[in-house]
């Protein structure tokens, strides 16, 4: 399940909530995405996990003005799928076939759509390959654009080439762990069941391109941009970030994300600005259209307790100056008062 428009941190409790009070076993996915699992619930209600879907996006919609895109399927990759499949236009949204109770909603789609919908895959294995059989490797959740690219030019361009390949054969292309897990994907087998949790303490905040992104200084400078934003947000609050992720979003809608922990919890933006490149220097993407670059960070704490290790370093001590200084500058000025010299403008 995809709520959209992207709802701030306290509407996407609040959504978290009311998935509560239809199933207690809900997965938070921040920052606006969750799975849920229906099943013990289908009973009480009376209702299809579809049904229970559209009670869903009423509730949301009335509440907090949010809709959702909802895919419904056996397991959370097909649902994820489904979900995705939804946002796309002129998807239609079906409600037939069996259930195996599990909603939920996946990353890969855009959640800037004008309206949610609701798609169902029914459970049985002959619609179950149907779904599949022509959707790209890109399309599985877990498959990046490298190993999408390692399928193709074997010839396994499709969910179905690569269910009908020997499974040795799979294993020859992508080592034994990945091939077992992408084989998997592709006969619409994922055994992760729906895990309860509460999302970690965390921010973040998405910049869009006005058009598909092709030159990589231009995405470095919207990194540049959302650390600089999320740093003064993080130092007004009185918090550091112990990690930090980098979502990117391509022209194909799917995504890669990559995380790493920082060497110490910080609020300082050159540090975060860093890890951010180093994040988006590891993809290589090279020549890839990218719709949307995203950072989060992760594991905040109150800067009160955090260590910080003293480097004796004099640029990095003026350089902390000067940034205390701009956000002293922001809070009398306003927040646009000191700004990167990279700094990219919204799109």
């Amino acid at each position: 399940m995809r709520f959209h428009p992207a709802p701030g941190e306290d509407v996407y409790q609040g959504l978290l909530t009311l998935l509560g009070e239809l199933t207690p076993v809900v997965e938070a996915l921040p920052p606006d995405a969750a799975f849920a699992d229906v099943r013990g619930a289908l009973r009480y209600f009376g209702r299809d996990a579809a049904g229970l879907a559209e009670i869903v996006r009423v509730r949301a919609l009335a509440r907090y003005g949010v809709d959702c895109t909802v895919g419904v399927a056996a397991n959370p990759l097909l649902a994820r799928m489904a979900a995705q499949e939804a946002q796309e236009p002129g998807a239609p949204a079906s409600r037939g076939g069996r259930s195996g109770g599990r909603s939920g909603g996946g990353s890969g789609g855009r959640s800037g759509q004008a309206a949610g919908s609701v798609r169902t895959v029914p459970g049985d294995p002959d619609a179950v390959a149907a779904f599949l059989a022509r959707k790209p490797p890109i399309a599985l959740p877990g498959v990046g654009p490298a190993t999408a690219r390692t399928l193709s030019a074997y010839g396994l361009d499709s969910a179905a080439r690569i269910a009908a390949a020997p499974l040795s054969t799979l294993q020859r292309i992508l080592g034994a762990a990945t091939a077992r897990r992408v084989h998997a994907w592709a006969r619409g087998i994922d055994p992760a069941p729906v895990t309860p949790n509460a999302p970690a303490r965390a921010m973040g905040a998405e910049h869009r391109f006005r058009h598909d992104e092709l030159d990589p200084v231009r995405r470095r400078r919207a990194l540049l941009t959302l650390a600089d934003g999320l740093g003064v947000r993080l130092r007004t609050s009185g918090q550091v970030a112990a990690a930090i992720s980098l979502t990117v979003r391509y022209a194909d809608r799917s995504t890669t994300t990559r995380s790493r922990t920082l060497t110490e919890p910080t609020a300082h933006t050159p540090a975060l600005t860093a890890a951010a490149y180093a994040l988006h220097d590891a993809l290589g993407l090279q020549r890839a259209r990218v719709r949307s670059v995203a950072l989060r960070f992760e594991g905040l704490m109150d800067a009160e307790l955090a260590s910080h290790q003293l480097t004796f370093d004099p640029a990095d001590e003026k350089s902390r100056r000067l940034e205390a200084a701009a956000d002293r500058a922001r809070a009398r000025f306003g927040i646009s008062a000191v700004r990167p010299a990279g700094f990219l403008d919204v799109a």
